[in-house]
């Protein structure tokens, strides 16, 4: 997996830092590197994002085909949209992070207007990781980083090179791109296929193929959405996950997607237009909050989104982020509050009641949708037994909001910064408190001229 930065900090970066809850680092221990970062972790994430678009596109056309031979034209258009419109936000994606529109790359970008943009990122990514280490470069810029150890903050310093700096550039750019190409192409597509599937009866070899691709491709999205998240909210601090923390958060976020996309389909293969509508309102929900919270609060649009940005290109580039911010909230938490009058764009507390309003109204709305379904199924579900599938995705639900609490309160790599953590709101509200005494009604005795206190 990709850190964030992947680079090498010398000795410090080496270390297994030990985790301590219940503190908060006190002092800063600086230390700077000796010389130049040459080191970096091999390009495997860039890769392995590359073969999944490259996958996955060429399997959802492989299916529109079949749709075409079986004149399907309804499943063929829907195909063939969720297939081109992430993968044209993925090109805009990578040329804005690059910053393409300022350089002569005529090639680079023809490539990216055929939708090979990714392709020809990962091959240049892989030239600049071989180059590495062999010619002498000045330091292009500098790093600060911090970690915590103990109850310090070890401060880094490092110089960094021209071809480590465009490197980690890269790796940020196809970051972003899994996610979008996981939550407004994999997981749309990932449940048409398998509402067809189910409508049908049917499952073909190449759809099969398909919805396998998707579904990787939404796992390994949603587990750079949540390291995305944590960079972005603790950018000062070099972030540091234990395999063990992945693990978590594979499993908080399969249980939750699948959950929800079985769900939706459930209920869609019962009530087609009521699933529309329902998918329909939850987007245009989480697409319009934060443009209503940004006029409410009658803050000014941001102007360091980039530099020499006119207000329409701005707006274009918060209309993307809102749109991904809808996109990822339809079928889980996005792990982020968008502020849009802010510099940063995401707000950097941890908010607790909005994560928790967020999943006790989201399970409230799956179990609607389940209790309507099991009451009016159709034939379709005969040879399944209905209240063990009911069971199962409320169970399987419930499991992803344990990992996602178990993650949150042993886990998380910056847990230590909280001012609260799980487990002071368990003990809150779950945990009954210490009866205060009752105070005895003592009367002094009365005499007279003198005065008497109880101490």
């Amino acid at each position: 997996m990709d850190t964030v930065c992947n680079l090498s900090s010398g000795e410090w970066s080496d270390q297994v830092l030990p985790r301590v809850t219940g503190y908060k680092p006190r002092h800063v221990v600086r230390r700077v590197a000796s010389q130049t970062v040459t080191k970096v972790n091999p390009p495997i994430g860039i890769a392995f994002i590359t073969l999944l678009y490259c996958a996955e596109i060429s399997s959802a056309c492989v299916v529109s085909y079949a749709y075409s031979c079986s004149n399907d034209v309804f499943w063929l258009s829907l195909t063939l949209l969720l297939m081109l419109i992430p993968a044209v936000m993925d090109q805009l994606t990578l040329i804005f992070v690059n910053r393409d529109l300022t350089s002569d790359q005529p090639f680079i970008l023809f490539m990216h207007l055929v939708l090979l943009g990714p392709l020809i990122r990962c091959l240049e990514a892989i030239v600049m990781f071989c180059r590495l280490g062999k010619e002498e470069e000045p330091y292009v810029t500098i790093t600060r980083k911090k970690q915590i150890y103990k109850d310090a903050e070890i401060e880094l310093e490092q110089e960094v090179g021209h071809l480590v700096r465009r490197l980690v550039t890269h790796r940020n750019a196809f970051k972003r791109m899994a996610v979008i190409q996981a939550f407004l192409g994999s997981t749309p597509q990932l449940t048409l296929q398998l509402y067809v599937s189910v409508v049908e009866q049917e499952v073909p070899t190449s759809r099969a193929v398909l919805m396998c691709i998707c579904l990787v491709s939404v796992t390994y999205g949603a587990l750079v959405c949540n390291v995305l998240a944590i960079q972005i909210k603790y950018d000062d601090y070099k972030i540091r996950l234990h395999p063990l923390a992945f693990i978590c958060i594979i499993l908080w976020r399969s249980l939750e997607i699948s959950t929800r996309i079985t769900i939706l389909v459930l209920f869609g293969s019962v009530f087609k237009y009521y699933a529309m509508g329902i998918g329909g309102a939850n987007f245009l929900l989480f697409f319009f909050l934060p443009w209503v919270q940004f006029w409410w609060s009658g803050a000014q649009l941001p102007d360091n989104v980039e530099k020499n940005f006119s207000r329409v290109g701005t707006l274009s580039v918060l209309f993307s982020i809102t749109l991904l911010y809808a996109g990822i909230n339809i079928f889980c938490w996005s792990a982020v509050q968008l502020r849009l009058g802010d510099r940063e764009l995401i707000a950097k507390s941890q908010n607790w009641g909005c994560l928790a309003l967020f999943y006790v109204f989201r399970g409230l709305e799956n179990s609607v949708l389940l209790v309507v379904w099991y009451f009016f199924m159709t034939d379709v579900y005969a040879y399944f037994c209905a209240p063990f599938l009911v069971l199962q995705l409320i169970v399987a639900y419930c499991l992803a909001i344990a990992f996602m609490l178990f993650f949150m309160q042993y886990l998380h790599p910056c847990r230590s910064l909280f001012t609260h953590n799980v487990s002071d709101f368990l003990q809150c509200v779950c945990c009954k408190r210490d009866e205060a005494p009752e105070p005895l009604d003592l009367e002094p005795p009365w005499e007279p001229g003198v005065k008497h206190s109880i101490v």
